[in-house]
């Protein structure tokens, strides 16, 4: 079932944030229908393995033909949300944009999801991730110092400021529209979503509790009780004991009591030489269960087998693939997997069908919408 269940979302297939917007309304139960170009690829060549397409069913439609065209904005009549992510104008040329919609729909919410929003001197511009984190300024804060901005891979900006902002809109759109009984745009841009995920800091930088470099402050490696270290045979353990308590626990589990936060630079060799004279997992076991803020640093093979993980089923085998689960949970609708990813256009004649959008034999026909 999940909270949403009900909830009608029209997906337009793009690429990363988008889809992600998309796999997380289908998780908490919505029936979203994706919409793919006749002929395309499965992403990464296999569609099994193509975890962001999860939880729906795909259509295939050609949006240059009218019948295409009309055939979305049939859908869009009997949806709640439409997604996607296009650069600003697509839509709009494809005749499926926000004005024709909400003329169809008057209360949709039209959710769009970019990277540099639908307008601002770079809103045509091409780019990834790792551009727009860049310019808000939070690449810069991440990294050593001394060192170059280390990249997060695209958890930051794509799926943080992007996706993640792109739901929150969606839904709070949602909500104010079963009051006024309008819908409206919703423009998500991962330069804003990652410019909000950066409030505390810019929070502390006006205090004077940080500056605006790498690696010199409290949470990016610049005090030796919140870092990463090595372990002899070569893994990483995570400390992160910022309270008093917790530290003392840290030191005391060390076998160095009594160490002290007075002169950093001492205690970073202090605690470099310590925990490279064991294992990872032998750390690991000495400090299961403690209040050190300290915990093996695992990667996603062994992360699906951590005990507290697997208590918690964060991470399941669903359809032949291991992936991690709905979140977040709900005590009385409670998420599922009840979909593995389609192929693009499997299930083009079933879907129509269910969603009422007449004559899909004749959309067939015509060449509007393809059923593989």
């Amino acid at each position: 079932m999940g909270p949403l269940h009900g909830l009608r979302v029209v997906e337009l297939a793009g690429i990363g944030p988008g889809p992600f917007a998309a796999m997380l309304l289908a998780d908490l139960g919505a029936d979203v229908l994706r919409i793919d170009r006749p002929g395309a690829a499965p992403t990464f060549g296999r569609p099994e393995v193509d975890l962001l397409a999860r939880g729906r069913r795909s259509v295939a439609v050609d949006l240059k033909h009218p019948d295409g065209v009309a055939t979305v904005l049939t859908l869009a009549e009997r949806a709640d949300v439409l997604l996607e992510g296009f650069r600003p104008g697509v839509t709009e040329r494809l005749g499926v944009g926000p004005d024709e919609c909400l003329a169809r729909n008057p209360r949709l919410v039209y959710g769009r999801m970019t990277g540099w929003g639908q307008d601002g001197p770079l809103a045509q511009t091409a780019g990834h991730d790792v551009g727009y984190i860049a310019v808000t300024g939070a690449l810069h804060a991440i990294g050593r110092a001394g060192g170059p901005p280390q990249v997060p891979v695209n958890l930051l900006g794509d799926f943080g400021g992007g996706a993640m902002y792109l739901v929150v809109g969606v839904l709070a759109a949602l909500l104010e529209s079963r009051a006024s009984g309008r819908g409206q745009v919703v423009d998500a841009a991962i330069v804003d979503g990652t410019a909000h995920l950066s409030t505390m800091l810019l929070g502390m930088l006006a205090g004077g509790l940080w500056q605006d470099r790498r690696g010199v402050n409290l949470l990016d490696t610049g005090v030796p009780w919140y870092d990463v270290y090595e372990t002899a045979d070569g893994g990483h353990l995570a400390v992160g004991a910022l309270e008093p308590q917790f530290f003392a626990e840290l030191t005391e589990r060390l076998g160095v009591p009594g160490a002290s936060r007075d002169n950093p630079a001492a205690l970073r060799e202090l605690l470099t030489e310590t925990i490279r004279t064991r294992t990872r997992d032998e750390w690991a076991t000495v400090f299961d269960g403690s209040d050190a803020c300290v915990a093996p640093v695992l990667s996603y093979a062994e992360a699906r087998d951590h005990p507290h993980l697997q208590a918690r089923g964060t991470y399941v085998e669903a359809h032949g693939i291991t992936q991690p689960a709905p979140a977040p949970r709900f005590s009385r609708t409670p998420g599922a997997l009840d979909r593995p990813p389609p192929s693009p256009g499997q299930h083009t004649r079933e879907a129509l069908s269910d969603w009422g959008v007449p004559g899909v034999d004749a959309l067939l026909a015509t060449g509007a919408v393809h059923q593989p």
